[in-house]
């Protein structure tokens, strides 16, 4: 008899919905990825240097070109230094790297604070290192931190919080009042973060990015986490990277060589070039995306699926309280899927209690205008 390390888990609702989607021929705005492709010159630099030869394994810390780009990327995003080689570490993919992250500090018996809703692999990869995660809801309104339940939630346990903003499943920001907010909370507790900020190049509306990079105080305990994937839409290539001051980058690398030792080669050599020849790409995601939100959002207008426009990442949560409230999130998933040709992701399953009552789905508009067009088409006439 197996004894699964992992009793609670099965396969993911991103797999589930996506596959629903392929079966029944529905448009896909489940699972987050683009329907469209990277930068043209992108993708040639990554068969130009498979045929140059850089097909044998990268340093395990990662290529120090690319390394050396995003510490450029930093400095011109946040205005903060941070040194390539001691602080930069290239994964396979952002998931890898919270895993590691987790992996290398977090002890049996620790506790490790994540807001509902809250990304799926956090709390597996808690229980794998032996911690147990403690949940503590965001508000329903605005997915805003009640600071009092964080309060109570801290312990002489804890010993790591985990932050996402931009957030998957709802696109609210985090302030930066709310990180000095946190950082009082925190500083005289003995507390790791990991900020998970793979959208960090996704905020809309004129509105900066509150990094934890920037704030000095908190990255000095955290590890920061972001994704070449998201920014450059290339999903599949799963490369990512964690910043981290150079103790715990440390401790970070001991994980990460003997979870995958080294990321793809071709693929970062790939993004060095791309990098340093169009720094300005980041620059022009906001506008990109926001462009498509609001696109999505004009056309849902004509439906009756209420919400409010995602202040950052690429997903957008409509309420369809007026129109199926006696589904829940995950039968009207299907049923949307099923009958309305739409597949979406049910927000229920970002929680450990589901607050009673609520019904969102998320929905993916990094999307093609003519695939945005289509699915409102489909979502008005519900």
């Amino acid at each position: 008899m197996i004894t699964s390390k992992l009793p609670n888990v099965g396969t993911t609702i991103f797999t589930r919905m996506s596959a629903l989607a392929v079966e029944t021929g529905a448009l896909n705005l489940s699972q987050g990825f683009p329907d469209f492709e990277g930068p043209q010159a992108l993708r040639d630099a990554v068969g130009r240097h498979v045929n140059n030869g850089h097909n044998q394994y990268a340093p395990m810390t990662g290529l120090p070109a690319l390394r050396q780009q995003v510490a450029t990327k930093i400095s011109r995003s946040y205005g903060v230094h941070v040194n390539a080689d001691a602080e930069i570490t290239i994964t396979p993919g952002a998931t890898q790297a919270i895993f590691c992250a987790i992996q290398a500090v977090i002890h049996p018996g620790d506790e490790v604070i994540v807001f509902d809703p809250c990304y799926d692999s956090y709390e597996p990869a808690v229980e794998l290192a032996g911690g147990r995660c403690v949940h503590v809801q965001l508000g329903l309104d605005d997915f805003s931190i009640d600071w009092q339940k964080l309060t109570d939630a801290l312990s002489p346990r804890t010993r790591m919080i985990i932050l996402n903003s931009p957030h998957n499943p709802s696109g609210a920001l985090i302030t930066h009042a709310e990180l000095d907010q946190l950082a009082t909370l925190i500083a005289d507790r003995d507390l790791y973060l990991v900020s998970d900020e793979v959208y960090e190049h996704l905020v809309f509306d004129g509105v900066p990015h509150a990094s934890v990079l920037a704030h000095e105080a908190l990255y000095q305990r955290a590890f920061v986490i972001s994704s070449f994937g998201k920014t450059y839409h290339v999903t599949g290539w799963k490369t990512g990277y964690v910043v981290a001051p150079p103790a715990l980058t440390a401790e970070l690398r001991k994980v990460h060589q003997y979870v995958s030792f080294c990321g793809v080669t071709p693929l970062q050599y790939a993004l060095a070039d791309f990098m340093a020849m169009r720094p300005e790409h980041v620059e022009e995601l906001p506008a990109f995306y926001q462009e498509k939100r609001d696109l999505f959002c004009d056309l849902l207008g004509e439906s009756r699926f209420s919400f409010t426009r995602a202040a950052g990442t690429y997903f957008q949560l409509v309420d369809y309280s007026q129109i199926r409230p006696d589904l829940n999130d995950v039968d009207m998933a299907v049923w949307m899927t099923r009958e309305h040709g739409v597949a979406s992701i049910p927000v229920s399953v970002f929680y450990q209690n589901p607050p009673k009552g609520q019904r969102l789905v998320r929905l993916c508009f990094a999307k093609r205008e003519e695939t945005l067009r289509t699915a409102a088409e489909k979502l008005c006439v519900i």
